[in-house]
């Protein structure tokens, strides 16, 4: 009997805890930027968490670690699907964006399907 109260004892804490937490979250402020991982430059390198700005028609890449990457005039060149191989460091169901700056920089952007038109709005086409 005692085993019983002190199992329904913990499913109420536990119970507790994940309300907590799910009230937390929900009152949290969104944050701000594009969620995504990029690699650059494009084709090469690891692919790296973090955020995409775009104030004032500056489009940025902020990494979660590492410094900031300013895209200045960035475009958008191409938008695919992740190949089996990069589908294992990044979310498969994402979506690529291939991406030119000034400079001769090139950069490749993986965000999930319902950020990519905030991305292209951030980085539009080329043409």
């Amino acid at each position: 009997m005692i085993e019983y109260v002190l199992l329904a004892g913990g499913v109420v804490g536990v119970g507790w805890l994940v309300r907590r937490k799910h009230l937390a979250r929900a009152g949290a402020a969104p944050v701000p930027g594009i969620p995504g991982m990029a690699r650059q430059p494009a084709g090469q390198g690891r692919w790296r968490p973090g955020r995409v700005y775009a104030e004032g028609g500056a489009a940025r890449w902020v990494p979660e670690r590492g410094e900031a990457v300013a895209l200045p005039g960035g475009r958008a060149t191409g938008l695919r699907v992740p190949s089996m191989k990069e589908g294992i460091s990044i979310n498969p169901g994402s979506r690529i964006v291939a991406c030119t700056y000034d400079g001769g920089g090139t950069i490749e952007i993986a965000v999930m399907p319902l950020d990519v038109r905030e991305l292209l709005e951030a980085l539009p086409r080329a043409e």
